[in-house]
């Protein structure tokens, strides 16, 4: 705490400034991703919205390409109130938030439609207030697109594939124990370390969505892509409970609205790069697999078994796959 502290009064936080003088807010936000990725413009989207609806008096800087750590650092300095918002995909979270444990489940989710009506009704919202406690406000919930798997030497083209391969993951005990279960071997460890170890072998390979394996240009040293879909994990958007509480209540309810206001963006700006995303790694030569997607499905009984044992887990379950 002391050096969160600490990190706070070096870093000079503008917001804090904001409160002595109420004209000026300028909002730290963190994303691992390039300029110009989807995430990252939809929240430089929404600081236009702010901004504008609030006469140049609030603005939102957005620092990408991890420039402020990785998303498990930016997740506790954004507790801390050194960095003012936060764009994380879903899976970071698990261990803090267990709501979000049941959005990143293997196969939950039918599709992208599927998901959408799942986080823009009262589940979403509901999901979103359950980061509050944890010193997190949740803003809204962007689109990261269907996840499958990436190798550098062997293809994945049926389940048996998967057996004993060093497969990068996401640092999530759901995510651990869902490689474990597709019979490959587990390596978690942050996404801009990724390139480097598909390249040498640390790992076999890893998973994402098509605009994650492009802009990191994992594709030059992982040549297989398994279009295996097994997750639609979305991203969060969220706020320093800190830097919430030193805004009025108009000004909440206008950062609120903005970042309401910037998914229908988001999902526009994501649509098209996943288009552009795919047409340049099939002309890079990349080697892209279907597969029968039903062993894969069949092998996460184990996963929903070990996390979703509360009866409220399960009940959220039941809820999002009775939504059409």
């Amino acid at each position: 705490m002391k050096i969160a502290k600490s990190l706070c009064l070096a870093l000079g936080l503008t917001l804090a400034s904001g409160t002595l003088h109420a004209q000026e807010i300028t909002l730290r936000s963190a994303d691992i991703h390039p300029d110009g990725y989807p995430t990252v413009d939809a929240v430089k989207y929404m600081g236009d919205l702010v901004s504008e609806r609030t006469k140049g008096r609030i603005k939102i800087s957005v620092s990408n390409n991890a420039s402020l750590g990785t998303e498990k650092d930016t997740i506790e300095q954004t507790r801390f109130g050194v960095i003012d918002m936060n764009r994380v995909n879903a899976a970071p979270f698990n261990n803090l938030v267990p709501q979000t444990v049941v959005l990143g489940l293997p196969f939950l989710f039918r599709d992208t439609e599927h998901m959408h009506k799942v986080v823009d009704g009262p589940i979403g919202d509901e999901v979103l207030a359950a980061f509050e406690p944890h010193g997190l406000v949740g803003l809204a919930f962007y689109d990261s697109g269907a996840r499958s798997f990436y190798t550098t030497k062997k293809p994945i083209e049926k389940l048996e594939d998967l057996k004993g391969l060093k497969i990068r993951v996401q640092q999530s005990d759901l995510w651990i124990a869902m490689m474990q279960a597709f019979g490959a071997n587990a390596t978690p460890m942050p996404f801009g370390e990724v390139y480097s170890s598909l390249e040498t072998g640390v790992v076999d390979g890893a998973e994402n969505n098509w605009p994650s394996y492009e802009s990191s240009r994992h594709f030059e040293v992982a040549k297989n892509y398994t279009l295996t879909d097994h997750s639609l994990n979305p991203e969060i958007l969220v706020m320093s409970k800190i830097s919430w509480d030193k805004l009025s209540p108009e000004d909440q309810k206008v950062i609120k609205q903005a970042a309401k206001d910037s998914v229908g963006k988001m999902r526009e700006l994501w649509q098209a790069r996943e288009k552009t995303s795919e047409e340049k790694v099939r002309a890079a030569g990349v080697n892209v697999i279907k597969v029968d997607k039903t062993p894969f499905a069949d092998a996460m009984k184990p996963v929903y078994d070990k996390f979703i044992t509360d009866p409220q887990m399960k009940d959220l379950v039941e809820r999002i796959r009775a939504i059409n």
